[in-house]
């Protein structure tokens, strides 16, 4: 384990789903300057689905699996899916979202960083919604032997990012992220660093009355870079994707890289 760059139990919380899980929330974050949400629940798992020509029966790991909307949709598509993220508080909303959409999703609180022994288990393993950059570089290059070790050979995975063009295209010095009809909002000042690739936020959480401040960070990649590093931890085929599907673009909101095992 490396030392963590940010608080990340301060960040994903529970007032991170009472601004972007919830009824009326608008949906799924944007980190940083605003470029789109990009995804509904469904269109989301129609173009992992799509892209990673997914089967009823394949094992699927959603790494970071968040509070487990994405993990749920496959599930319910017939995929024997297993989620894991570090959040408990994003995991006890996954499970019960499972539970009330009737579907069965292993979900497990653990650390990217150091999966649990499963080699050679997993047809598919999906990283969605910028839940890949958050430590330091080597540590990030092996998130990416991770993946690696637990899909099986011809295993493939889908990392979806922001598209470094279209981000910072749009960036702006600081933003109102998310605002409620009650007078809540998140209040985000921004800071890119050009000699780490990191995107850095000052947040201000706004919820009844008070307020807290946090920070976080991610890596900002370009497609050739990540590419590079997929092909070091031992994947092929490495291509580029917007959130469309088609081939990446500068217009695409949204980055999915998608890779084989030989």
């Amino acid at each position: 384990m490396t030392r963590d760059l940010f608080d990340a139990t301060a960040m994903y919380d529970e007032d991170y789903l009472h601004f972007f899980a919830s009824s009326g929330s608008g949906g799924a974050p944007t980190h940083g300057p605003l470029v789109g949400t990009a995804y509904t629940s469904t269109s989301a798992a129609d173009l992992v689905w799509r892209l990673l020509d997914l089967e009823p029966g394949m094992s699927v790991l959603d790494l970071a699996c968040g509070h487990g909307t994405l993990a749920n949709h496959l599930a319910a598509r017939g995929c024997r899916v297993t989620g894991l993220d570090s959040s408990t508080v994003f995991l006890d909303r996954a499970r019960a979202d499972a539970a009330a959409m009737g579907v069965e999703v292993d979900y497990l609180a653990g650390d990217m960083r150091g999966l649990p022994p499963w080699s050679d288990r997993f047809d598919r393993v999906v990283n969605w919604t910028t839940a890949f950059g958050y430590f330091d570089d080597a540590t990030n290059r092996a998130v990416l032997g991770e993946m690696a070790r637990v899909l099986r050979p011809g295993g493939r995975v889908a990392i979806d990012l922001d598209n470094l063009t279209r981000f910072l295209a749009s960036y702006t010095p600081s933003r109102v992220t998310a605002t409620l009809d009650n007078g809540d909002m998140l209040v985000d000042r921004h800071h890119f660093d050009p000699l780490t690739a990191r995107f850095e936020v000052t947040r201000t959480v706004i919820r009844d009355g008070r307020a807290r401040g946090l920070t976080f960070l991610k890596r900002l990649f370009g497609f050739p870079e990540l590419r590079d590093w997929c092909e070091a931890a031992g994947f092929a085929d490495v291509a580029g994707h917007g959130e469309d599907g088609s081939p990446l673009n500068a217009g695409h909101h949204r980055m999915v890289v998608t890779a084989a095992l030989p």
